[in-house]
């Protein structure tokens, strides 16, 4: 039976990185058009303020009003969430 048991520790590996992906890495309110991922400097126009919430999955989400107006990056998925999930959890 130990045979099974590295797919085993990969499985759960998987399933602790979904569930960790879903979390909140930091939040950020500002009025700024020169974040490094911003590719929307109409939305902070005139100084309008937006609050960017940046997830452990590797995207950015934007909200203006309390209402998502865009996400930046790339959802992580998979093994590269699995490997991104033990780089940033490994002691």
């Amino acid at each position: 039976m130990t045979q099974y048991t590295k797919d085993v520790e990969d499985h759960q590996i998987r399933m602790d990185a979904i569930e960790w992906a879903k979390g909140v890495q930091t939040i950020h309110g500002h009025a700024l058009s020169s974040m490094w991922y911003d590719t929307r400097p109409q939305d902070t126009e005139g100084g309008k303020a937006v609050t960017d919430v940046e997830l452990n999955n590797g995207t950015i989400k934007r909200y203006q009003n309390d209402k998502l107006i865009h996400t930046f990056g790339n959802e992580l998925k998979g093994d590269e969430l699995a490997q991104h999930y033990i780089m940033m959890n490994s002691k």
